[in-house]
């Protein structure tokens, strides 16, 4: 009989073992940002030695272009020493883009900061939004006029032209996605053609066939038409867009349910799409709450609060803003600032209530959906039991539905 040997400890003899090292997931690494900072710095020395020493340029705009092209230079010569040629033009790439952006935002946000700096002087003074402009004049002081009647023709307008354009855009994106043919492309050519259309020539259009072959006045109503013939193609390609985007196994899951295709797009095209459709109202509303000369054109200029959009002239804030900053009065451009800075305001708030409205996610329910919801399965379940005890047999198990937490 033989007695196997002992098997040593595993803990005595075992050698310690080296933890692996994590792969880092950052893409971002050290001799990037060296590139970058060097880059930027020697391209701000070249370029001020070329201003100043050796050849004769001048002005800030030259020197941000000749100093930018020259950064683009030489952090793809120094990323060139560690990449290679595909590596190297997606790292200026990358570069090229992430330096717009930055411009685009510091852009904005000089516009933001300037405008809201600019009217200060307005901005503080209550009666600069409950009264209107009727008693003001030119040489008055801040304390006094306002501009409560722009921000009345504001409202009107825009809220009747988002009545024209929401349900007919909506309607017209669903034709476009549901509805193919010939009729169809040559509907999105139109729409698509519509996009670049200058508010101008909007304008234009309302004045020539509603003012002059109509024989309507000039009225916010007029004003809104106008807007409503900008908004619409920017909300129809937009939604159009956005309805592309729904995945067709859904419609196919609907339509074998045997559910008609108006039922499908109601039910689910629809609430699928529902986050993108509200930004596609936001880009029109973006569009048609800033303009101008369509209002100007259909609806006229005064300084007294018009409440009644059928008629007689009625001004909004784009067109005050116009008017105050001509003036060369100090106090009329503090004005006109502070118009300005109340279009930024209201807009804000205008996309802040679409973002509430639409940004629910896919499936996602109100409480008061839910509770609807939840009625409609027990009233099912009534029903289902007492067919059950008509025909004698057994009732199905009450099913309630999911919550939201579920």
């Amino acid at each position: 009989m033989t007695i196997a040997p002992e098997k040593p400890a595993a803990t005595a003899e075992r050698p310690t073992s080296v933890g692996e090292r994590r792969r880092s997931l950052n893409l971002l690494r050290a001799t990037d940002v060296y590139a970058l900072l060097g880059a930027a710095a020697a391209s701000l020395a070249l370029t001020g030695l070329l201003f100043t020493r050796l050849l004769p340029f001048s002005g800030t705009v030259g020197f941000l272009v000749v100093a930018y092209v020259l950064f683009l230079a030489l952090y793809g010569f120094l990323v060139s020493f560690d990449e290679d040629g595909p590596a190297v033009r997606d790292r200026l790439a990358a570069v090229v883009v992430q330096s717009l952006g930055l411009v685009m935002v510091v852009a904005l946000g000089f516009v933001i900061v300037y405008t809201l700096w600019e009217g200060r002087k307005a901005l503080p003074h209550l009666n600069f939004f409950t009264e209107d402009m009727a008693k003001a004049g030119p040489l008055d002081p801040l304390s006094a006029g306002g501009i409560l009647h722009a921000i009345l023709g504001t409202l009107e307008q825009i809220t009747i032209a988002l009545a024209l354009t929401v349900p007919s855009g909506m309607v017209c994106a669903v034709f476009l996605n549901e509805v193919p043919g010939r009729f169809a492309r040559f509907v999105r050519t139109v729409v698509e053609a519509m996009t670049a259309l200058p508010s101008v020539v909007a304008g234009l259009f309302i004045y020539a066939t509603v003012i002059l072959a109509l024989g309507f006045d000039r009225s916010g109503l007029a004003a809104a038409l106008a807007l409503a013939v900008m908004m619409l193609p920017i909300i129809i390609r937009a939604a159009d867009v956005v309805i592309r985007l729904v995945p067709g196994t859904l419609r196919e899951a609907s339509y074998a349910l045997g559910t008609s295709r108006w039922r499908t797009v109601w039910h689910v095209v629809l609430p699928t799409a529902r986050s993108g459709l509200t930004t596609s109202v936001i880009l029109g509303t973006a569009r048609g709450v800033g303009e101008t000369s369509p209002v100007l054109l259909t609806a006229g200029f005064t300084a007294e609060i018009n409440g009644d959009p059928l008629s007689g002239p009625q001004v909004s804030l784009p067109l005050a803003t116009f008017e105050f900053v001509k003036s060369p009065e100090p106090t009329m451009i503090a004005r006109g600032f502070g118009t300005a800075a109340v279009l930024m305001g209201l807009v804000l708030v205008l996309f802040v209530i679409a973002r509430v409205i639409g940004g629910r996610g896919p499936g996602q329910l109100t409480r008061r959906q839910e509770h609807r919801r939840v009625q409609a399965s027990r009233r099912d379940a009534e029903r289902f039991a007492a067919r059950a005890a008509r025909s004698g047999k057994p009732a199905p198990l009450e099913v309630s539905p999911p919550t939201r937490s579920e």
